[in-house]
């Protein structure tokens, strides 16, 4: 039986409940519970904005967002939000799901660190950028009402160190690769989290470069 919470049905699909099974197996409680509040906080976005958006694909890219950060797939150089984007189209892909489906889900995990991107591009990419940018760094908090709020927070709770504990799970993903940070807010994390991390200079590369001039 689907669930609804503030409103907003989560997906009861064969492929949606073998995700759920699937994140549920493979995240900690902390990322699971911000990955469905990311779904949910989306879909109230699209609510509120009138836009048409596929639900099964946005909770797609939602549930398996962060899970470039677990054990299970964080041991690559690549950026963690490319080995979730990854990790989503093998997963569609064996529920033949048509191929420009797949790339508005890989888009939208692989981009939901980029500001400024997101929100030009389809509705599922921009709303799961949304969700995360409201659960992570409070943006547009007042613009959902305490009622949706709380009923989201009930039923997936933050606990009482969330803000802390989602920094921590994004370090210990990255910290192997710092590298794959350079040019993103992920070097911020970095820089937080260990005093002798070094960010990459985009105007040194330049500068640096075989180019006479």
């Amino acid at each position: 039986m689907s669930q609804t919470i503030a409103g907003i049905k989560i997906p009861d699909s064969k492929m949606a409940r073998d995700l759920t099974q699937l994140i549920r197996d493979t995240e900690s409680d902390l990322l699971f519970h911000h990955s469905t509040r990311v779904y949910l906080f989306g879909a109230l976005t699209g609510q509120r904005r009138n836009l048409k958006y596929d639900s099964e694909l946005l909770y797609v890219g939602a549930m398996f967002h962060d899970i470039g950060l677990t054990e299970t797939y964080r041991e690559s150089t690549l950026r963690f939000e490319v080995d979730g984007a990854n990790a989503a189209r093998e997963f569609l892909r064996s529920y033949a799901v048509p191929k420009e489906a797949i790339e508005v889900v890989w888009d939208a995990i692989a981009l939901h660190t980029t500001p400024g991107i997101p929100e030009h591009k389809k509705p599922e990419v921009a709303l799961v950028t949304s969700g995360v940018e409201m659960d992570v760094l409070g943006i547009a908090y007042d613009q959902f009402t305490q009622e949706q709020r709380d009923a989201v927070v009930v039923a997936h709770p933050r606990g009482g160190s969330f803000k802390t504990n989602i920094v921590d799970a994004f370090y210990t993903g990255m910290k192997h690769r710092p590298d794959s940070t350079f040019g993103t807010v992920n070097d911020d994390v970095l820089a937080f989290k260990d005093a002798s991390f070094q960010r990459t200079d985009f105007c040194k590369v330049i500068f640096g470069s075989a180019w006479d001039s």
